[in-house]
């Protein structure tokens, strides 16, 4: 078996059963508040509008916007009730998950009981009515049975729709079989990529076929089919929550941002903790605010940011100072407002840059942002989900004032294949990417330096800020990484496994001491 399938597998276990557990708790939620409102809109046609068209406006909200909603609406109210109450609750992964999904479930299972209910002969409503039965005793013991077939295909859709939007739950936090894929992607790891898509589709399906027992069952009027199906769903559930709930609860929470390199440093400070005979555990994926806010608020524990980043986005700066200047600024303005310690920097920087092949950057003469201006109205450019909105694309712009023919956003490992085949000109990179070397481009100058330092930079969240055993532990990565190390070991991420190229990086820094 190869490292990568054998890493899927030992993975299985957690990756599972953290997305069944966000699966059929939002789920049993969704049927818990959709089938009382369409009871309740039966007789109330002006209600029943009013909530199947809320249930259709959050259908069309994408999945993924609608679960990275929830995230910053929950940590608003958990700072609220940290301050009335005195405690506040995790905004992070699993609530904000089961509260998006759970809104997602509901447009299938609404629409789908009112339309069985709706289409109920009425003739045999007052036929009931007529033998006696109160409209409650007709609604329940006649119109609901004939309109469950109806209700079951509505439940079957609903878990179908959120055993997949599970798999986006990733970047808020949550561990699901999402995980495979958003790790895969940024690593090209496709192997990782296809087991996370079989695995979700391998649980759907069986869950879906289950459903469809259960609904044969009530269709036929089998109750021996009902309870095989539910007995079936019951067995699938617990199969994959048991496995996950028997491993230990890991002591420290490493955030990960979601590219290559942060993945590796998350394996680095895992193994170095692990080491030391500590117990900890990854959560990767999450955004540039959402990894900040949880280290904030003590939801992760240790996180590789990058002082161009958090003065940028979280200090709102503009100005750009000498590299000293901003680290010794950045770490008193850190432990002051939120009580985060930064044991230094690593002793590299993984900054913005654009990027072009050399080549192509000679022959036209371009060797800096300076340069770039007057030919970019005809070439084109690719950035990552976030650069184009971030300040440092409008201090370039503001600087140089630099307009492209084309703005193109895509994933990083597609923004490097675009450029290597030509598909763009020119590329937002990161200076510490070993790809920049792989694909021969060239870095060009900021001679305005409107781009501010990026050193790597380690922080500690306030409740473990003064943890001996951890700081530690975590001691000889300052100072420990040169950008050349890095480049190496994001290569080696993408060609093995994050925590092969982690291994590689940890004997580097001891050869270098």
């Amino acid at each position: 078996m190869s490292p990568q399938l054998s890493e899927a597998f030992a993975r299985l276990p957690a990756y599972l059963g953290g997305h069944v557990a966000v699966s059929v708790t939002a789920l049993l939620f969704g049927l818990a508040i959709s089938l009382p409102l369409a009871l309740l809109t039966m007789r109330r046609p002006a209600l029943r509008s009013v909530l199947l068209g809320i249930a259709s406006v959050a259908q069309t909200i994408p999945s993924l916007a609608l679960l990275a909603l929830f995230y910053p609406l929950l940590l608003g109210l958990s700072a609220l009730c940290e301050r009335i109450f005195g405690a506040g609750f995790s905004a992070l992964g699993f609530l904000p998950s089961v509260l998006a999904l759970t809104l997602y479930s509901m447009l299938p299972v609404l629409r789908n009981t009112v339309t069985g209910l709706l289409g109920v002969n009425p003739a045999i409503s007052e036929a009931a009515l007529g033998v006696g039965m109160t409209r409650r005793q007709s609604l329940t013991m006649v119109e609901l049975p004939l309109a469950l077939p109806v209700i079951m295909a509505g439940i079957r859709t609903a878990a179908i729709w959120v055993i997949g939007g599970a798999t986006l739950s990733t970047p808020i936090g949550q561990t699901s079989l999402g995980n495979y894929i958003f790790t895969g992607l940024q690593t090209q790891n496709w192997v990782f990529v296809l087991f996370g898509c079989v695995a979700a589709a391998a649980f759907a399906l069986a869950v879906d076929q289950l459903l469809a027992l259960m609904e044969m069952g009530v269709t036929q009027r089998k109750r021996r089919w009902i309870a095989t199906g539910g007995a079936g769903l019951a067995l699938v559930t617990l199969a994959a929550l048991v496995p996950s709930l028997s491993q230990p609860r890991a002591t420290y929470i490493i955030g990960a941002k979601p590219f290559t390199e942060q993945y590796v440093l998350a394996a680095l400070i895992e193994q170095r903790l692990r080491g030391q005979g500590l117990t900890a555990s990854a959560r990767e994926g999450l955004g540039s605010s959402v990894i900040f806010n949880a280290l904030r608020a003590g939801e992760i524990d240790v996180a590789v940011d990058y002082s161009g980043t958090i003065w940028s986005n979280q200090m709102h700066r503009t100005d750009v100072k000498p590299r000293a200047g901003v680290m010794a600024e950045l770490a008193t303005w850190l432990e002051r407002e939120h009580g985060i310690k930064m044991l230094g920097g690593l002793g590299y920087e993984n900054a913005y840059a654009l990027a072009m092949p050399r080549g192509k950057a000679d022959a036209l003469g371009i060797r800096s942002l300076a340069d770039l201006a007057s030919r970019a109205p005809s070439l084109s450019i690719a950035g990552d989900y976030e650069f184009f909105g971030r300040p440092e694309w409008a201090a370039i712009r503001a600087a140089y004032g630099i307009t492209f023919h084309e703005q193109r956003q895509m994933q990083p490992e597609f923004m490097y294949a675009a450029i290597a085949h030509g598909e763009v000109d020119v590329i937002a990179g990161y200076t510490s990417d070993g790809r920049i070397v792989q694909f021969g481009l060239a870095v060009l100058d900021d001679p305005k330096h409107a781009i501010p330092p990026y050193d790597a930079v380690l922080l500690v969240s306030p409740r473990r800020a003064n943890d001996a055993a951890l700081l530690a532990a975590l001691q000889p990565l300052i100072e420990g990484i040169d950008v050349t190390m890095m480049r190496a070991a994001n290569l080696r991420g993408n060609a093995a496994s994050p925590g092969e190229a982690a291994r590689m990086l940890w004997s580097e820094i001891q050869r270098k001491r």
